[in-house]
This record gives structure tokens, sequence and C-alpha cells, in this order.
């Protein structure tokens, strides 16, 4: 491990050659409480690709002498899976006027060092770029006394309020992935965060 991280818009060739090594991460980061995924690469490729397709789609890595080490998604809510953009549709909110952070992933021997903070503003520059200016994401909810949730957790809450990010009150969805230990995929509950840029 380097002492420096670049962190950076990978262009969509660059993108594109680092399918696989993001579907590594998200299996790798993911399998962690609260997410508890049991990632497998066939879900991955659908998920990424559907992903992909998307225009607009951004993909910040976070490298170490070139190996990706972290990564952040975004791309417009409307080219986004409908399970994400059906909701805000339902309210009566235009899918079209918001752009979709989708994962973001790094590696535990790289956290502590404003990665997360870079994700954040290189996604939100994206979004500036491409004419929004409401940035949304979701996140899992766990019961508090979920059986997995390791002593001491504590949510990233309190991370987003500080980049400027409020929950949706009422506003929610679900999203299937298998949990650690399960056999099959189970609809999960999200809750949606989002910021006037």
């Amino acid at each position: 491990m380097t002492a420096a991280v670049e962190v950076r818009r990978l262009s969509r060739p660059e993108a594109e050659a680092a399918f696989d090594d993001l579907a590594r991460l998200r299996i790798e980061v993911f399998r962690d409480f609260p997410y508890l995924y049991e990632g497998d690469f066939d879900y991955e490729r659908r998920y990424l690709a559907t992903f992909m397709a998307s225009p607009g789609a951004v993909v910040i890595g976070a490298l170490d002498g070139g190996a990706l080490v972290g990564a952040a998604t975004a791309a417009p809510l409307s080219d986004h899976f409908d399970e994400f953009a059906g909701p805000f549709a339902a309210r009566g909110l235009d899918p079209a006027d918001f752009f979709y952070f989708g994962e973001s992933v790094l590696r535990k021997a790289y956290r502590g060092r404003g990665v997360g903070v870079r994700f954040f503003e290189e996604r939100e520059q994206a979004a500036r770029e491409a004419g929004f200016s409401r940035c949304v994401f979701s996140s899992v909810v766990r019961p508090a006394d979920h059986p997995a949730r390791p002593a001491g957790y504590a949510p990233l809450d309190a991370f987003w309020t500080r980049r400027g990010y409020a929950r949706i009150e009422g506003l929610a969805t679900g999203f299937s992935w298998r949990d650690v230990g399960e056999a099959h995929e189970t609809v999960k509950p999200m809750e949606f965060w989002q910021r006037t840029l």
C-alpha cells in the first residue's frame, strides 16, 4: 500500500476494463454488515451491465499504483433500476431530475484517509457537469437488533449528514440480493437520502 491514493473519474474504456475488479470489490466490501451480500459474478455482471448501459454512467476509481482499491458509481436516476426510480415517479417526482449515486466501496486498509469524501465530491461534480442539481442515494435498512450487527457498529448517517445529505422521509424501496448464508435472494428494505447542490 502506497502513501497516496489517486481518486479520479475513470474514462469509459477504463471503467469497462475494470469491470471484474469492480465486481470483486463489491463482493468483498458488501459482504460486511449492513449489506451482508453473498456475492457472485453472475449477479455482478447483470447488475453492472445494467449500470454501464447508461450513457451518463460515471465510475470514480481509487487507485493505488494502478490497482483499483475502491470505486464509486453514479448515473441519472431515470437510467437506473426501476426499484430505485419507481418510488420517485410514484410520489410525483420526475426521476429525470435526479442524479443517483450507486455503490461506494473501498477496501478496509484504505479507509479513514478521505477517499469517501472524494467519492462524493467527484460524483457531485459529475452531476453538475451533466446539468443535475439534485443528488440521491439509497441505503439498506437493518434492524438495530440484527443478529449479524457487529459490536460497536456505527452507521454512516453522521458522515452523510456532514456532506449535506438528508433522509427523504416516507420514500423507500426494496432491492433483492442473497444474504450471507441464504439460499435465495430476498428483498431488503432501502431508504433514500438526498442533497440539492
